[in-house]
């Protein structure tokens, strides 16, 4: 579905949206004071009876004057409602305070993101990750990822498993309708696919390749659940293109990981993946593409978490529109055979062969 093909507002919209645009950073982090601050709870928890300002500062213990700004920001922002001095949430301030995606997304972008922003103009004309520097001296987020500091590595990992997780039950029959002896698990993270693929099938084998750190992660999970016997590891980086992969699989499995390379990178590791496949073997891609999804949200979201692998993980990558995609498969020496959209919560998977 195309969204972005007409211009739907008026003048007066448009210049009332570019103000949004502008003050959009604090648009941010007065919506996370609201709901860090209790601010957001207490005002649902009026009903529609709602609150005064007072009342607010009573139970939260909070300064009148912090309160009133802020509370007069979440009515611009479209969080809060007054009638007869009296606030009421809006359907916006329920979502931002209790669904689950808008809170991994807020927490990703406030921990992992917005810090190093600041830097992304810089980032574009370099095509180096210029605001990764606010965490160390690594050339991507990944070699660092198991010493981010702590809260910006738990935020890392639920917004990727956020994201993830839902599709794998889903995923699962369709991998193993194939009866695979042996899979390949490139990017295994902390080996929640593999733990996954390890539960539903008894007598398929895992290799799991990643780089140093985030191995280690994945053979502590799942030697804590007792499969080490099933899994082999295979520490690497698959960015140096001198490094083969090991042979003989049924299926290769790559789950958000392709979309952290760039598009020649992507292509060498699927060359590589192609000759680690027996003749009959398939790689299973699960991805998230822009152009995919089913509502005008979703695709401003990936558009925008493309600006943070632009920007933190590595300089070169992005969330891809299909089409761009596609062709960096068959460059590799694959054909995608069958997809399947709308797995999960918006992802893609692409059932690929070797071009005979």
């Amino acid at each position: 579905m195309n969204f972005f093909s007409k211009d739907t507002r008026t003048g007066l919209q448009a210049k009332e949206y570019a103000q949004w645009i502008a003050f959009a950073p604090i648009v941010f982090q007065a919506t996370r004071a609201l709901k860090n601050l209790g601010i957001l709870e207490t005002i649902e928890n009026a009903r529609e009876k709602g609150i005064s300002l007072d009342e607010i500062c009573i139970l939260l213990k909070l300064p009148h004057y912090g309160v009133r700004v802020l509370v007069e920001a979440g009515l611009g922002i479209g969080l809060i409602l007054v009638n007869e001095k009296k606030y009421t949430l809006t359907k916006t301030g329920y979502f931002i305070l209790s669904d689950e995606l808008t809170k991994v997304n807020i927490n990703f972008v406030h921990d992992v993101c917005y810090e190093g922003m600041f830097t992304l103009q810089q980032s574009i004309v370099n095509s180096k990750p210029e605001g990764l520097k606010t965490f160390g001296s690594w050339d991507t987020v990944y070699e660092g990822l198991s010493k981010l500091p702590q809260q910006a590595q738990k935020s890392w990992f639920e917004f990727d498993h956020f994201y993830s997780d839902d599709s794998f039950p889903e995923v699962l029959p369709a991998i193993f309708k194939h009866k695979p002896k042996t899979l390949l698990d490139i990017g295994g993270n902390t080996g929640k696919w593999t733990l996954a693929c390890l539960n539903h099938d008894p007598e398929v084998h895992i290799t799991i390749i990643d780089l140093p750190g985030q191995a280690e992660m994945a053979k502590k999970n799942i030697e804590n659940r007792g499969f080490n016997d099933r899994v082999t590891f295979y520490p690497t980086n698959v960015l140096d293109e001198s490094l083969t992969f090991p042979k003989g699989f049924d299926i290769i499995w790559m789950s958000q990981f392709l979309d952290c390379f760039s598009d020649k990178q992507i292509i060498s590791i699927l060359k590589r993946c192609c000759n680690s496949l027996n003749d009959d073997g398939v790689v299973y891609i699960m991805e998230l593409f822009w152009d995919k999804q089913r509502f005008k949200a979703a695709s401003f979201s990936l558009q925008m978490t493309s600006l943070y692998f632009t920007n933190i993980a590595n300089g070169n990558s992005q969330m891809y529109q299909s089409d761009i995609f596609y062709k960096l498969i068959e460059e590799a020496g694959l054909k995608v055979v069958e997809e399947s959209n709308e797995v999960g919560i918006s992802h893609t998977l692409l059932k690929c062969k070797k071009i005979n």
